[in-house]
């Protein structure tokens, strides 16, 4: 069991996007990439901004899921898992705030979202990486997650990665 610098174990939860949590830990998510994509703290508008333009709202029912990671009460972060066609599913809103990372957090979060997924049949997943989140690619190769042919044409795909699932559901 992974735990926190205070001892509390890292735990996920599901949450609707929709509610206040989820959208709490989703603009998080984006402060933290706006931010780090522009070099400086990310405004309130364009936070905004990127939730409108890349909603998060059907990471539910059908559609997909977005999981919490928690350190004890407090979330450190959220992931989630758009389901593409069958037996694909795409990662995406990884964040880990930066007082978790390197505590376990980020690999907690993603076995999760694996394990979900398998249980949803899906059979592989895939995600891309900005060249700047050195850490997140870091951790999805550690993962065993592979550089596969491109997928998107996001000017913010530098690397294209996919991991099929050993024990998906079919």
């Amino acid at each position: 069991m992974t735990t926190g610098r205070s001892g509390d174990a890292l735990t996920t939860e599901l949450v609707d996007p929709r509610s206040a949590e989820g959208r709490a830990v989703v603009r998080r998510f984006y402060a933290d990439i706006v931010g780090r994509y522009w070099g400086r703290p990310a405004t309130d508008a364009e936070i905004e901004r990127a939730m409108l333009d890349e909603p998060s709202d059907d990471l539910r029912g059908d559609s997909g899921f977005l999981l919490v990671v928690q350190d004890g009460v407090r979330v450190v972060g959220c992931g989630g898992v758009r389901f593409i066609e069958t037996g694909v599913g795409e990662l995406t809103r990884i964040f880990i705030d930066k007082t978790a990372r390197g505590r376990g957090a980020g690999r907690t979060l993603i076995k999760e979202l694996e394990s979900i997924s398998a249980s949803r049949g899906v059979r592989a997943l895939r995600l891309t990486v900005r060249g700047d989140l050195v850490e997140a690619h870091r951790l999805y190769q550690r993962l065993g997650y592979e550089t596969v042919d491109p997928f998107s044409s996001s000017s913010y795909a530098d690397f294209h990665l996919a991991k099929k699932l050993p024990h998906a559901v079919e």
